[in-house]
Formats: structure tokens, C-alpha cells, sequence
């Protein structure tokens, strides 16, 4: 699990320099300083995780248990609240921040988000089929996935059979990416490569649980 966490909002993809001229494509991730509202730990709550927000929002505009748990806690209301899941919670405290310097550039993080979703797509498409013969009397199903049963026995379709349906959508983790720069004066992060999700979409960034194997 992760030791040290951040939310932050995809803002784009841009190029920056590096130091022998060439360039490199990166995302800017929107780190704004995050409140710590609850501290959960394994004893009372079966896992350790830190429960933040961060942004404004006017306590009058949320539902009364929401504004009730900012409020018991002594936070400013939030946006949102998102849950860190984190090894140790020991070094925090409710009402601490957390910025952009969380992470420094150089370190290996793992981003977590909500992939952009594509709508309806056939098997070719979501699943990389190669699809029916072109030609040798196939009619029309050139694009189409085929028997997808198992004859008598056991007479059904398996769980899980790749087939046509909705593609993208779907919580994604992009793991060993490198952060380029961190700059909690102007609050963003640069992240080599892309990254999931589209842009204003929320994603967590974690330090990163399997080292690249160079």
C-alpha cells in the first residue's frame, strides 16, 4: 500500500524541456491543498486511510449529516470528500494540509483514476478480435465475435465472456510514472506521460507500490 497520497484535478497535457534539450510530454495535475477531515485506523475502522477534502463549498448548499461531519471535525466544508488509503496514519491529524510537496520531482507515483469513457463498442474494438474471414462465404459477419458458447455441456455462456459492450469508464490505475516538477506555490504537478481520465476529472496520486524493473 501507498505511504504517502494526494488528490488533484487533470488540468491537460503541455511538453516541457529537460535538461539536455529534448522534449518531454507531460500532464499538469491542479494539487490544491488538501484538509485531512477524518483519520480512519485499523483498529476502529479495519483499515488505516486519511478522509480529505479540499476547495470550498458553502455548508449551507450540503445535506445536513455532510455538514455535520465538516463541522464535528472542525474543517472548512470541501468540494468533495475522497479517502487515502495509506499504510501509517500515525504522523497526521485532523485539520493538517497537504500540498503539491507531498512529492518531489524525480519519485515514481502510481495515478488513479476514471478512464474516458468510448460508448457502445463491438468486440474488435474493445477487445482486439481479429475478426470473421473477409471473404470463403462469411456473409456479413465480418466484425462479429463468433460462437461464444460451449456447445451441450455445460449448454451456457461462462461469466466474463468477452463480448460487445460499453468500453472505457472504468477505474484505472497507470502505475511507475515519473514526476517531472512539483510546485506547491502555483499548486500543480507535472507528470511524464499520460495520465487516466479526462480533463477536470479527479485522480489520486500515490507513491508508487512496484518499482520499473529497468
Amino acid at each position: 500500500m501507498a505511504t504517502k497520497s494526494i488528490v488533484a484535478t487533470k488540468v491537460g497535457m503541455t511538453q516541457v524541456w529537460n535538461e539536455d534539450g529534448h522534449i518531454v510530454p507531460v500532464t499538469m495535475l491542479s494539487v490544491q491543498p488538501c484538509r485531512v477531515v477524518q483519520i480512519k485506523t485499523q483498529e476502529r475502522d479495519g483499515y488505516s486511510a486519511l478522509q480529505v477534502t479540499f476547495g470550498q463549498r458553502d455548508a449551507r448548499k450540503l445535506t445536513m449529516p455532510k455538514a455535520g461531519h465538516f463541522a464535528a471535525a472542525g474543517v472548512d466544508p470541501g468540494e468533495t470528500l475522497v479517502e487515502l488509503r495509506l499504510d501509517d496514519v500515525s504522523a497526521y491529524e485532523v485539520g493538517q494540509e497537504l500540498a503539491a510537496d507531498v512529492f518531489a520531482a524525480g519519485d515514481l507515483v502510481d495515478i488513479t483514476g476514471v478512464s474516458k469513457g468510448k460508448g457502445f463498442a463491438g468486440v474488435m474494438k474493445r477487445h482486439g478480435f481479429g475478426g470473421l474471414p473477409a471473404s470463403h462465404g462469411a456473409h456479413r459477419v465480418h466484425r462479429k465475435p463468433g460462437a461464444i458458447g460451449a456447445c451441450a455441456t455445460p449448454a451456457r455462456v461462462f461469466k466474463g465472456q468477452r463480448m460487445a459492450g460499453r468500453m472505457g469508464n472504468e477505474r484505472v490505475t497507470t502505475q511507475n510514472l515519473v514526476v517531472v516538477e512539483s510546485d506547491p506555490e502555483r499548486e500543480i504537478v507535472l507528470i511524464r506521460g499520460s495520465v487516466p481520465g479526462p480533463k477536470q476529472s479527479t485522480v489520486l496520486i500515490k507513491n508508487a507500490s512496484k518499482k520499473a524493473v529497468s
